[in-house]
């Protein structure tokens, strides 16, 4: 919620940022005027000079400093990413650690990855010369990131910026600032400048000038489509690193090792409460399982529990918002009324929506071609492999999936034909480490993240040759 204060003789709009299960007031950011976007890339300019002139040792070694301060306030950190993106308290625990191990990741490529002797004399007259090419920053890179991780996705945007030297302009999602920001002062904390990451909040206006600005070089965003193609028309001529989602499918043979399916697809397509990009969003079984499956998918979801996510027994806790959780809830009655069965769940508490299952929904349906990003999952059987992955290809865009099976000449057909950045053999599709290249297939694709993938996207190579003859 947007609301105004006085600051120094100055309006300044705020924004409320509020508990997505209680209600409660977490704390206000200021929001950043569009119109103060000259200073902020004259901080930046500043911010750039400084960080590219960091020696590599020194940028680990605050990247790294970072890791083991954050590491040693993981309970704070936790606790904040309940409180403002309403994760449970285990899974909150999980990102902080990944976020740790992000942040050592991007400390080891800034020593790792400075470059490689190129071989001059591979080619007939080039013999008297040899050189290299090293990896220079961009400069001032422009970051946006969303709610749902909201501390582990700022550090795959800060940390490989960082080590390459770069300066960057945060822009956190307005309903999950407070990570960003303490993430931020733990990298001051570390010995990082202050020029070089600036935290900004706002609207639109604030996004549009921030994108379109000449003197940014890229634009990392992670988020929905809509927004995506907003950025991309006014970005201008600079990289774009685009994350916008995805719609993951699993296949179930009939050989697999059915618990182990079970369990790593219920797990998949609730955690997070299904605000998981890669989360099982549609589980194909062959037909022969089906019934067996859906039964015991069934019995596993009714076993989770839903509520405060401040508890640790709880498995899933509510979605960002009241209004979120109505779109959800509308979505899933438009799939009802068009024919799909209501298998569990469809039960709206405030912002808490229990975890729900769908068979039979029509393709038509929004659920099944776009993006959910909840706790709804839809069950459907098929007879042949090829009918399976043409299901799970329908959508027009992709990030991961998975395949359940024992028979490795299926698992690799699978991996070779699924439209997808990544395939996950015996695991559901919301596995990701975070060294392993990360992005979508079809529309929208741009980038890859993962901190080797990042850091090469967010550096240039210079190339220095000599002349011998």
């Amino acid at each position: 919620m947007t609301a105004a204060k006085l600051h120094a003789g100055k309006v300044v709009d705020t924004v409320s940022v509020h508990s997505p299960y209680e209600g409660y007031l977490i704390g206000v950011v200021d929001v950043t005027d569009a119109a103060e976007i000259h200073e902020l890339l004259a901080r930046a300019r500043r911010g750039a000079e400084i960080s590219r002139n960091l020696p590599r040792h020194q940028r680990a070694t605050i990247l790294e400093g970072a890791a083991q301060i954050i590491e040693s306030r993981r309970d704070a950190f936790a606790k904040m990413i309940v409180r403002e993106a309403g994760k449970t308290i285990v899974q909150a625990r999980k990102e902080v650690l990944r976020s740790v191990n992000t942040l050592k990741l991007s400390a080891e490529e800034a020593k790792r990855n400075a470059g490689e002797i190129v071989p001059f004399d591979a080619y007939a007259g080039s013999e008297q010369r040899q050189g290299w090419f090293t990896r220079e920053p961009l400069g001032i890179i422009t970051a946006i990131t969303p709610y749902n991780d909201p501390l582990n996705l700022v550090a795959h945007k800060l940390g490989p910026a960082i080590a390459g030297g770069n300066a960057v302009l945060l822009k956190p999602s307005n309903l999950t600032p407070f990570s960003a920001i303490n993430l931020v002062g733990v990298l001051v904390e570390a010995g990082l400048p202050q020029e070089v990451v600036t935290v900004v909040h706002g609207d639109r206006e604030l996004v549009s000038a921030l994108v379109s600005a000449r003197e940014v070089r890229m634009v990392s965003f992670t988020g929905g489509f809509a927004t995506g193609e907003v950025i991309s028309r006014n970005a201008g001529l600079k990289k774009l690193a685009m994350e916008l989602g995805g719609n993951a499918p699993v296949i179930v043979m009939e050989d697999c090792d059915f618990d182990k399916a079970v369990e790593g697809c219920v797990s998949g397509a609730f955690w997070a409460a299904g605000q998981n990009c890669i989360g099982a969003q549609r589980i194909l079984v062959q037909a022969e399982l089906y019934a067996r499956f859906r039964n015991a998918f069934i019995e596993g979801t009714n076993k989770l529990k839903a509520g405060d996510p401040s508890r640790e027994e709880t498995d899933v806790g509510p979605m960002i918002s009241q209004q979120v959780a109505e779109r959800t809830e509308a979505a899933v009655n438009e799939a009802i009324a068009a024919g799909a069965k209501l298998l569990c769940g469809h039960f709206r508490e405030g912002s808490l929506y229990h975890p729900t299952v769908l068979e039979g929904t029509p393709t038509t349906c929004l659920l099944w071609h776009e993006e959910a990003f909840a706790p709804v999952v839809m069950l459907a059987p098929f007879d042949t492999l090829d009918e399976a992955i043409g299901m799970a290809n329908l959508p027009e865009y992709s990030l991961h999936a998975g395949i359940f099976t024992s028979n490795l000449s299926v698992a690799l057909e699978a991996a070779n034909k699924l439209d997808a950045g990544g395939v996950m053999i015996n695991d559901s599709s919301d596995y990701r480490f975070d060294a392993m290249p990360f992005g979508g297939f079809k529309y929208g694709s741009m980038g890859r993240e993962g901190v080797r993938f990042a850091y090469e996207e967010m550096t240039q190579p210079k190339v220095v040759c000599i002349n011998r003859g």
